[in-house]
């Protein structure tokens, strides 16, 4: 071959190598840009709508809910598939019950059980019953009026411990009160999760009852024998590693949660029981700080997805359901809490500002919410009342706590504390 072929050849092969690469990029739908551009969309919104959130006085996850009904297919459309956002948010869940089960440590809640336990389901009860009631009032089904008083009794963990000042020694007291009672909440609402996860519209069947209540305690015995004898010391050999023990942290987290749903269990109870039997271990405290970032991250994405999926258009349907239960709900709990707390030897003012610092429904009742929805449990309707009623108490509540209570972000500068 002479030159003038070789080069004729050469030329041949590049641009069958061009075309070739041109029609790789039609057959394959550049997908990076679609979720850089997306992320993009919802970290910049956030951001700005974080700023205004602060201003106005209001908890930044309502800022993210907004944000995500405005940029979602029923706003303006620039986000279009929130399923893939809400994929993502899923994580977010796991991270936060990791963590929850990080701080639960069982000696603690074991010294304020004999106060709490009383007072939280007390409290819960009086919730159901109001909003069942209102619930059934308005027309729904005694299947979804249950259901939306159950997760009346929730309060937000997010909304009542970031509001929460700790360097003051009464608050600090006042913490250990709220967070007793939001762990156990926590502990029912995962207790629904567990029971909605098992069935659907039709039920649990017996079997699978018995078949996922035997696997739980299959999976928390497994779960703390390898924490004491394969987690614990790989982590005091390599302890001085701080990547190593971030990594192994979230490899068990994620592993655990796997091994849960392949027991028929959910991704959140694997994480929420990965996160208890590392609660006693000697990097809790480290795990929890470094997985917060994390967790953030995630949980902007959860409460994005849940305004993406929200259709304004049955806002009217809910509306009065929605600030009946809502304000009932805000009005209730304070004295509810106050003479609940009295009882067990708390000054009545105590009780009152808790009752104010947990008046709102909790993010545990949103997602209760969609997968109740999912699983056919309840209608379309009735899982947007509990959403509306969520985000009301959450804009009335965090406003009316900040305007009567020290918070970091209170409105009055003799009110702010951190």
């Amino acid at each position: 071959m002479d030159s003038g072929q070789a080069t004729v050849t050469l030329s041949r092969m590049g641009c069958y190598a061009e075309d070739h690469a041109v029609h790789l990029d039609e057959d394959l739908p550049d997908m990076t840009n679609d979720i850089v551009y997306t992320i993009f969309l919802i970290f910049t919104g956030a951001a700005v709508f974080a700023t205004l959130a602060l201003f106005a006085r209001q908890a930044l996850l309502v800022a993210y809910i907004l944000l995500g009904t405005l940029l979602g297919p029923s706003g303006l459309g620039l986000v279009t598939d929130p399923d893939l956002i809400r994929g993502i948010a899923d994580i977010g869940i796991m991270f936060l019950l990791f963590l929850l089960g990080l701080n639960l440590q069982p000696q603690d809640l074991l010294r304020m059980a004999r106060k709490t336990t009383l007072v939280t389901l007390g409290s819960s009860l009086a919730c159901f019953l109001l909003a069942a009631g209102l619930a059934w009032l308005f027309g729904y089904r005694w299947g979804e009026a249950l259901l939306i008083g159950a997760v009346a009794g929730f309060s937000s963990t997010i909304i009542g411990l970031k509001l929460l000042p700790t360097t003051v020694l009464h608050h600090q007291r006042m913490g250990e009160i709220i967070i007793s009672i939001l762990l156990l909440q926590d502990l029912i609402a995962i207790a629904l999760l567990l029971l909605l996860g098992a069935g659907g519209e039709n039920g649990v069947p017996l079997y699978r009852l018995v078949l996922l209540l035997a696997s739980l305690p299959v999976l928390a015995l497994f779960a703390f024998v390898m924490e004491r004898w394969v987690l614990t010391p790989l982590i005091r050999r390599f302890d001085t590693i701080r990547e190593y023990v971030f990594l192994l942290a979230i490899g068990w987290c994620l592993g655990l949660a796997e091994l849960a749903r392949l027991l028929g269990l959910s991704h959140e109870i694997g994480a929420f029981i990965a996160g208890v039997s590392l609660a006693s271990g000697p990097v809790a405290l480290f795990v929890a700080e470094s997985l917060k970032p994390l967790r953030d991250f995630f949980l902007v994405m959860f409460f994005f997805s849940i305004g993406a999926s929200f259709d304004p258009r049955m806002l009217p349907l809910v509306l009065a359901p929605a600030l009946a239960i809502g304000l009932s709900l805000l009005a209730l709990k304070p004295w509810v809490f106050r003479w609940l707390l009295a009882r067990t030897g708390e000054k009545p003012d105590t009780g009152l500002e808790i009752g104010f610092r947990l008046g709102q429904m909790s993010e545990f009742s949103l997602m209760v919410a969609v997968l109740a929805w999912e699983q056919g449990v309840i209608g379309r309707q009735a899982a947007y009342l509990i959403q509306v009623s969520t985000v009301l108490t959450f804009l009335v509540s965090t406003y009316l706590i900040v305007l009567r209570y020290p918070t970091p972000i209170a409105v009055s500068a003799d009110l702010r504390r951190d």
